[in-house]
């Protein structure tokens, strides 16, 4: 329970951060099945600074929805930290709104088990983290059942994207 209540605190932080800078966050997920999307909304006021979120599980979808080069799943699977990037990246813009790309833009893919997935073992993630300051992953290598392996990510991802916004973003307007 209690850290169910402290990554709930870490998602109204986020929510409460994006808010003060009026900035947007749009979410693509993969092995997390919507779970950083449903951790969001799950904080009053998510609507002000949620676009949106597109869980696209199959690696086509990638792809296809999102705009993930498709030479590059040929090549590496959907397991990737490229991937991952891309992902972070083109879910700003599937999430546009009246023109307006996303502010931060996050991703998760990698395997949550049981079995492994492109030679990819069980707890093997990467994130995507993309804003205005730019694109970044970040690699995981977690433990634990597949539920644990969930919420770790979703944990994980959210306090990367408290990280992207530990300094405000430049509008370019200064």
């Amino acid at each position: 329970m209690h850290e169910a209540r402290l990554s709930g605190e870490r998602a109204a932080r986020l929510v409460a951060l994006l808010a003060e800078r009026e900035r947007t966050l749009a979410v693509a997920e993969s092995l997390t099945g919507g779970l950083v999307v449903a951790r969001i909304v799950s904080v009053p006021g998510a609507s002000a600074v949620l676009t949106g979120g597109v869980v696209a599980y199959a690696t086509q979808l990638k792809h296809t929805l999102l705009g993930v080069d498709a030479a590059l799943l040929a090549e590496r699977g959907a397991v990737d930290a490229e991937v991952a990037r891309q992902m972070a990246d083109r879910v700003r813009n599937v999430c546009a709104v009246n023109g307006r790309a996303a502010d931060l833009g996050l991703a998760t893919t990698g395997v949550a088990g049981p079995d492994p997935q492109d030679g990819h073992p069980p707890g093997t993630v990467h994130l995507g983290i993309a804003s205005a300051r730019g694109i970044r992953a970040v690699s995981l290598e977690l433990t634990g059942s597949r539920a644990e392996i969930r919420a770790q990510t979703v944990d994980a991802l959210i306090e990367e994207a408290l990280a992207e916004l530990a300094e405000p973003i430049s509008t370019g307007a200064e």
